[in-house]
């Protein structure tokens, strides 16, 4: 009975390292995608403060705007992105730790044998 226990907690172990790097996969998907939106963003606002990219002079108060927004948008987006970073720094941690306990389930499995 101990043997099965320790054989349906290495499979439940198993699926949760599965669920946490599909997790961490989809958090650097989020990560990758936030930093393409950013420079996206930053490209935009730099044809639209450039004359010669909007054909037309524009006034210096609509420039001080733009910059204020890619200021702000950049400092969400860096923020997001340490948080992205932070969680993706503590799924790999739980991942070892999950891993290391289903090693030793493993091996209390093989002791039992």
């Amino acid at each position: 009975q101990a043997e099965e226990e320790l054989r349906e907690a290495g499979a439940r172990q198993a699926l949760q390292l599965q669920e946490m790097g599909r997790r961490e996969r989809l958090l650097r998907a989020d990560l990758a995608r936030a930093k393409q939106q950013l420079e996206s963003f930053k490209t935009q606002v730099m044809r639209v403060c450039s004359p010669a990219a909007a054909g037309k002079a524009i006034t210096e108060q609509q420039v001080i705007e733009k910059v204020r927004q890619v200021c702000d948008k950049s400092q969400q987006s860096h923020e997001r992105e340490k948080c992205l970073q932070d969680e993706i720094s503590s799924r790999l941690a739980k991942e070892k730790e999950v891993s290391a306990n289903a090693e030793a389930f493993n091996k209390s499995v093989q002791e039992l044998q």
